[in-house]
């Protein structure tokens, strides 16, 4: 049998041009925001061995490969949740503060993530990854990876390829009975769990089945004995690889968070009490609504994550403030691992709205636009300018869909009229690329006389001024810091197109407000968190203490875009 790279013809994970630095600040990246319990105060959140968890928001694999300099070989648990090429897109339903539902909207979807990928594309996101995970992972370290019948067949094939079939520990079923039925096949009602170990010398703790909840059924015949049997069965017994005593999410659990594919804690408590020790360094680089770091948290292990989607950075950073909160009563010393910090690579937040982001980098580098050209999105300086993805880095799989649209029998004519004169002259704009994109590049379009270069945007953007989506009108009146008004211009153009109605009170646009009064011009450290319940506002209004100093505040929308100023 072949072996997984013969089979999908994986292209070996290229160094990112530019790269490790990755445009961060000393050992940390820009627009940092760290948060502690108020016990931990004076050590800036960091337990007795001076760790500090931390969430990234930005591309794992930008991530990872930063990472290795520090953690190569430290990490001791990861648990990956990703995409499952279930060629969905997934939304989250965004309601308005404190509205009840009328004649008029009151709330919208917005999309979170699309999972829709070609095959290749998508094996080869997952090899580059798991390749990164390897190098992360401790030698006794183990990686469970959560999939389901979309691609696990080939998953299974690229971990074997990449952590060795001697390594592989178990293939878990977790099996609910939630949602609807099919007629025409056997329901698909299990997701998959790929165990694997980076050597043989591997930590686990025996697991026992949680107690399985009594009640009665009302069927006749098998499905009642076969219930009774499964209540004995998982009563104090060992864990096997089928697991059924686990629920999934439901509308009405206490754990939901709105947020697409969540995995309830019960699920996560169980791998991380398996593969781990309190103390213990766990990592999820698809963290999603961070169940994975709500229960790392809460089992007093250390955790990073990381995750593309600005949702899942405020989603997850508000539930780890909750679990904070109540975690603040019962500690007794700093030696937690309660604090936290929030990492935005490479300005991501510029970047949050790709179409906004492409065309004010047209109007940034003086491009000329063409919005009729199928081909190129403008021309500068007798250059055509194709903007790539900005949401990410520039890799061959992105160059497919450019090269496959590009006018190849123009330039074979232009090539027949003058064969000695450059056909075309091309620049890719790229939020960073593989060091061999720009050869690669060359190399398909050489027989045409095309030539090609591949510019950076991070690495020439120094003087960019990032224009902000938001505004506010903060002041100080009478030793009390009042945010009068708040504009968050993005999510009011969804409200207007949606017709959806909204008070004339900035409050119900905010999903939080918080304040640093002793701002050190670098990283955010808020003395005030405002994150209220679902149908609260935030206050607005909030006492400045005397030896305040320099003012940061920062506010959150619905959509999960933030505006900073310093007061």
């Amino acid at each position: 049998m072949p072996s997984g790279q013969e089979l999908f013809k994986f292209e070996p994970p290229q160094p990112i041009q530019g790269y490790p630095e990755l445009h961060w600040a000393g050992k940390h990246p820009y627009n940092s925001t760290q948060y502690y319990p108020a016990q931990c105060k004076e050590s800036h959140g960091k337990a007795k061995d001076g760790w500090m968890n931390r969430l990234y928001w930005g591309d794992n694999k930008q991530v990872m490969s930063h990472l290795l300099r520090e953690l190569r070989g430290k990490i001791d648990l990861i648990y990956i949740d990703p995409p499952f090429d279930s060629k969905a897109d997934y939304k989250k339903k965004i309601e308005i503060r404190g509205q009840k539902a009328d004649s008029n909207s009151t709330s919208f979807e917005e999309k979170q993530y699309g999972d829709i990928w070609t095959n290749d594309e998508y094996l080869q996101f997952m090899y580059e990854r798991l390749i990164l995970l390897r190098e992360l992972l401790s030698d006794t370290g183990s990686i469970y990876l959560h999939c389901d019948w979309h691609k696990g067949h080939h998953l299974r094939m690229v971990m074997d390829e990449v952590f060795g079939l001697g390594n592989f520990r178990n293939e878990i079923i977790w099996g609910y009975r939630t949602g609807g039925i099919s007629k025409n096949l056997f329901a698909r009602k299990h997701d998959n769990l790929l165990f694997y170990s980076k050597t043989e010398d591997y930590y686990f703790n025996t697991q026992y089945y949680r107690s399985y909840q009594q009640k009665k059924y009302n069927f006749k015949g098998v499905d009642d004995l076969w219930d009774e049997e499964k209540q004995l069965w998982y009563h104090n017994s060992i864990c096997r690889d089928v697991w059924e005593d686990i629920y999934p999410i439901g509308t009405e659990n206490s754990e939901r968070l709105d947020y697409p594919t969540q995995k309830p804690e019960a699920l996560l408590e169980r791998i991380i009490k398996a593969s781990s020790s309190p103390g213990d360094l766990v990592f999820d680089c698809f963290m999603g609504s961070g169940t994975t770091q709500a229960v790392t948290m809460k089992l007093n292990r250390r955790f990073i994550g990381a995750d593309i989607n600005l949702g899942a950075i405020q989603t997850t950073t508000k539930r780890l403030l909750g679990i904070v909160k109540k975690l603040n009563t019962k500690l007794e010393s700093n030696d937690k691992y309660t604090g936290f910090e929030v990492y935005n690579v490479n300005d991501y937040n510029f970047f949050r709205n790709p179409l906004v982001a492409k065309d004010l980098l047209l109007e940034y580098f003086e491009v000329s636009p063409s919005p009729k050209s199928k081909y190129y999105d403008g021309e500068k300086d007798g250059r055509m300018i194709k903007v790539m993805p900005v949401d990410r880095i520039c890799c061959r799989a992105d160059l497919e869909g450019f090269l496959s649209a590009l006018p190849y029998k123009t330039f074979q004519k232009k090539l027949v009229e003058n064969p000695n004169d450059v056909t075309e002259r091309i620049t890719l704009y790229c939020m960073g690329y593989e060091s061999d994109l720009q050869a690669a590049l060359q190399k398909e379009l050489s027989k045409y006389n095309v030539e090609v270069e591949v510019f950076d945007i991070l690495r020439q953007k120094k003087d960019l001024e990032l224009k902000r989506d938001s505004e506010a009108d903060i002041t100080i009146h009478k030793g009390k810091l009042i945010i009068k008004k708040f504009y968050p211009r993005n999510l009011m153009q969804k409200l207007s197109l949606q017709k959806t109605a909204v008070k004339d009170d900035w409050r119900v646009l905010a999903e939080s407000v918080m304040v640093d009064f002793y701002y050190d011009g670098a990283v955010l450290h808020p003395t005030i968190t405002d994150i209220p319940e679902k149908n609260e506002l935030v206050k607005g209004e909030y006492p400045i203490p005397k030896d305040a100093g320099t003012i940061r505040v920062k506010i959150t929308d619905l959509l999960s875009e933030s505006l900073e100023k310093d007061i």
